[in-house]
């Protein structure tokens, strides 16, 4: 039978050879994507090695992750759409925020960060394809919230999310990917913290792993088909 430890470790070994085969020296992360899958699934991958997480809809990832507590170092990543009624919950209870373009979520989360928990890492996501159907900040408005995030007390700029055009054109993609890329290089220089660019999933993460993604975001390949 094919298990989730068999799956991460093609997974692991893919990542190993799509990096020699783009001669990519930076280290990449594997986030796997639990999105409906059981607390079970992901106590599996957690003894197999894994160790970060990335949850989509809110309520799902609390009981997850109140079900997995005595797990003490998996890293819990909210990468869905967050909406300002919700941000407490994500506040209280996960580790990184990959999801957010606005101030509004930005100052809602740092404020309702509890004061014994470290800072909440954030990414900003942005809307590379410009496509009304995805969230994310346009492109040209990232210095402006990169410079209110790296102000507030209870959150850590650590970069870049993206999701790339769902698209067969190759050469579409690898365009979006490299400006994602250029947008974190530019990031990288004004802000010490800032060390995660995370594109890239099923369709798309071996190009996203060759234009300079250092966290790919993979499920069904781990847990498989939903």
């Amino acid at each position: 039978m094919n298990t989730i430890p068999k799956r991460l470790d093609s997974v692991y070994l893919a990542i190993q050879n799509c990096q020699i085969d783009h001669g990519v020296t930076q280290s990449v992360q594997l986030l796997a994507v639990s999105k409906t899958k059981p607390a079970e699934d992901i106590e599996s991958a957690y003894k197999a090695g894994q160790r970060q997480f990335g949850e989509n809809y809110v309520q799902e990832g609390v009981d997850k992750i109140q079900a997995l507590k005595h797990l003490s170092d998996i890293q819990w990543h909210f990468i869905g759409p967050l909406q300002s009624n919700k941000s407490r919950l994500v506040a209280e209870h996960f580790d990184w925020v990959q999801s957010v373009d606005r101030e509004k979520i930005a100052r809602r989360l740092s404020e309702q960060r509890p004061a014994g928990l470290p800072a909440l890492n954030v990414l900003i996501q942005i809307n590379i394809s410009h496509e009304a159907s995805k969230s994310g900040l346009d492109e040209q408005e990232l210095l402006v919230l990169a410079e209110k995030i790296a102000e507030l007390p209870n959150l850590t700029l650590r970069g870049l999310m993206t999701i790339g055009s769902n698209t067969d054109d190759d050469a579409l993609r690898q365009q979006e990917f490299l400006r994602m890329h250029a947008l974190f290089e530019r990031l990288k220089t004004k802000y010490d913290s800032v060390d995660t660019l995370s594109m890239g999933m099923s369709g798309d993460w071996q190009q996203a792993i060759a234009c300079g993604a250092t966290m790919i975001r993979l499920g069904t390949a781990i847990f498989g088909q939903r």
